[in-house]
Protein backbone atom coordinates (compact mmCIF):
# COMPACT_ATOMS: atom_id res chain seq x y z
CA UNK A 1 0.00 0.00 0.00
CA UNK A 2 1.32 3.42 -0.98
CA UNK A 3 1.40 5.99 1.82
CA UNK A 4 0.94 9.57 0.64
CA UNK A 5 2.10 12.48 2.82
CA UNK A 6 0.95 16.08 2.55
CA UNK A 7 4.41 17.43 3.37
CA UNK A 8 7.99 16.28 3.74
CA UNK A 9 10.97 17.55 5.73
CA UNK A 10 14.34 17.09 4.05
CA UNK A 11 16.69 15.24 6.38
CA UNK A 12 20.03 13.42 6.42
CA UNK A 13 18.42 10.37 4.76
CA UNK A 14 17.06 12.28 1.73
CA UNK A 15 18.79 11.11 -1.48
CA UNK A 16 16.55 12.46 -4.26
CA UNK A 17 13.29 14.28 -4.97
CA UNK A 18 11.78 12.94 -8.18
CA UNK A 19 8.82 14.67 -9.87
CA UNK A 20 5.91 12.35 -10.58
CA UNK A 21 2.90 13.07 -12.73
CA UNK A 22 0.20 11.43 -10.61
CA UNK A 23 -3.24 12.62 -9.58
CA UNK A 24 -2.62 11.95 -5.86
CA UNK A 25 0.99 13.09 -5.38
CA UNK A 26 3.71 15.16 -7.06
CA UNK A 27 7.00 13.83 -5.69
CA UNK A 28 8.65 10.52 -5.03
CA UNK A 29 11.20 10.98 -2.24
CA UNK A 30 14.06 8.52 -2.14
CA UNK A 31 15.51 8.08 1.32
CA UNK A 32 18.29 5.69 2.28
CA UNK A 33 15.79 3.14 3.63
CA UNK A 34 12.39 3.95 2.07
CA UNK A 35 10.39 5.74 -0.59
CA UNK A 36 7.77 8.36 0.25
CA UNK A 37 5.05 9.87 -1.95
CA UNK A 38 4.40 13.55 -1.24
CA UNK A 39 1.67 15.90 -2.44
CA UNK A 40 4.10 18.81 -2.87
CA UNK A 41 6.42 19.36 -5.83
CA UNK A 42 10.17 18.88 -5.46
CA UNK A 43 10.73 22.65 -5.67
CA UNK A 44 8.15 23.29 -2.96
CA UNK A 45 9.93 20.76 -0.74
CA UNK A 46 13.32 22.40 -1.41
CA UNK A 47 11.94 25.88 -0.66
CA UNK A 48 10.43 24.70 2.62
CA UNK A 49 13.68 22.97 3.58
CA UNK A 50 15.57 26.23 3.05
CA UNK A 51 13.13 28.09 5.29
CA UNK A 52 13.43 25.42 8.00
CA UNK A 53 17.20 26.02 7.92
CA UNK A 54 17.12 29.79 8.26
CA UNK A 55 16.92 31.31 4.79
CA UNK A 56 14.75 31.52 1.73
CA UNK A 57 15.40 29.51 -1.41
CA UNK A 58 15.87 32.75 -3.32
CA UNK A 59 18.41 34.02 -0.76
CA UNK A 60 20.44 30.83 -0.93
CA UNK A 61 20.28 30.81 -4.72
CA UNK A 62 21.41 34.45 -4.89
CA UNK A 63 24.33 33.72 -2.53
CA UNK A 64 25.50 30.79 -4.69
CA UNK A 65 25.26 32.88 -7.86
CA UNK A 66 27.26 35.67 -6.19
CA UNK A 67 29.94 33.36 -4.80
CA UNK A 68 30.37 31.04 -7.81
CA UNK A 69 29.13 33.03 -10.84
CA UNK A 70 27.06 29.97 -11.76
CA UNK A 71 23.64 31.15 -12.93
CA UNK A 72 22.00 28.01 -14.33
CA UNK A 73 20.88 24.90 -12.46
CA UNK A 74 22.30 26.36 -9.26
CA UNK A 75 22.98 23.92 -6.39
CA UNK A 76 21.24 24.83 -3.15
CA UNK A 77 22.76 24.58 0.33
CA UNK A 78 19.91 23.15 2.39
CA UNK A 79 21.86 22.91 5.65
CA UNK A 80 25.52 23.91 5.66
CA UNK A 81 26.18 22.66 9.21
CA UNK A 82 25.60 19.05 8.16
CA UNK A 83 26.72 19.63 4.55
CA UNK A 84 23.33 18.93 2.99
CA UNK A 85 23.44 20.27 -0.57
CA UNK A 86 21.05 19.47 -3.40
CA UNK A 87 21.40 20.10 -7.11
CA UNK A 88 18.78 20.17 -9.87
CA UNK A 89 18.98 18.12 -13.05
CA UNK A 90 17.16 20.83 -15.05
CA UNK A 91 15.95 24.34 -14.48
CA UNK A 92 14.06 24.09 -11.17
CA UNK A 93 10.98 25.63 -12.78
CA UNK A 94 10.66 22.75 -15.26
CA UNK A 95 8.32 19.94 -14.26
CA UNK A 96 10.82 17.14 -14.92
CA UNK A 97 13.53 18.62 -12.66
CA UNK A 98 14.84 16.05 -10.19
CA UNK A 99 16.79 17.18 -7.12
CA UNK A 100 19.78 15.04 -6.12
CA UNK A 101 21.45 15.22 -2.70
CA UNK A 102 25.21 15.34 -3.16
CA UNK A 103 26.33 13.62 0.04
CA UNK A 104 24.59 10.34 -0.91
CA UNK A 105 26.24 9.92 -4.33
CA UNK A 106 28.86 7.22 -4.61
CA UNK A 107 29.47 7.71 -8.35
CA UNK A 108 27.75 8.33 -11.67
CA UNK A 109 27.91 5.93 -14.63
CA UNK A 110 27.37 6.97 -18.26
CA UNK A 111 24.85 4.86 -20.21
CA UNK A 112 25.84 5.41 -23.82
CA UNK A 113 24.03 3.50 -26.52
CA UNK A 114 23.40 4.51 -30.14
CA UNK A 115 19.97 5.88 -29.17
CA UNK A 116 20.51 7.21 -25.65
CA UNK A 117 23.01 9.17 -23.63
CA UNK A 118 21.75 8.79 -20.07
CA UNK A 119 23.40 8.35 -16.69
CA UNK A 120 22.91 6.22 -13.60
CA UNK A 121 23.61 7.48 -10.12
CA UNK A 122 24.95 4.92 -7.66
CA UNK A 123 24.14 5.93 -4.10
CA UNK A 124 26.20 4.89 -1.08
CA UNK A 125 23.43 2.55 0.09
CA UNK A 126 23.57 0.59 -3.20
CA UNK A 127 20.42 2.09 -4.73
CA UNK A 128 20.56 3.24 -8.35
CA UNK A 129 18.70 6.01 -10.15
CA UNK A 130 18.80 6.25 -13.93
CA UNK A 131 18.25 9.72 -15.34
CA UNK A 132 17.75 11.03 -18.87
CA UNK A 133 20.55 13.54 -18.36
CA UNK A 134 23.97 12.78 -19.79
CA UNK A 135 26.95 11.79 -17.70
CA UNK A 136 28.60 15.10 -18.66
CA UNK A 137 25.65 17.14 -17.33
CA UNK A 138 25.54 15.18 -14.09
CA UNK A 139 29.30 15.50 -13.55
CA UNK A 140 29.05 19.26 -14.17
CA UNK A 141 26.34 19.49 -11.51
CA UNK A 142 28.53 17.50 -9.11
CA UNK A 143 31.41 19.95 -9.72
CA UNK A 144 29.18 22.96 -9.14
CA UNK A 145 27.93 21.46 -5.89
CA UNK A 146 31.45 20.58 -4.71
CA UNK A 147 32.47 24.22 -5.29
CA UNK A 148 29.49 25.37 -3.22
CA UNK A 149 30.49 23.04 -0.39
CA UNK A 150 34.02 24.45 -0.45
CA UNK A 151 32.71 28.03 -0.40
CA UNK A 152 30.09 27.59 2.32
CA UNK A 153 31.29 24.89 4.70
CA UNK A 154 34.09 25.20 7.17
CA UNK A 155 36.09 22.03 7.70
Amino acid sequence: MTIIQNDYNVNEKTMALIPIFHHEYDTLVLETDRQIHVKKTPLQIIKTACLHNGSSYEGRRDAIIYQTASKRKVPIPINTSNKTFAFPTHSPTQFHCTWIFYNHICHIHPNKTPKTNTSTIMFHNGEQLTLKESHYVMEKQMQRTALCILKFCSF
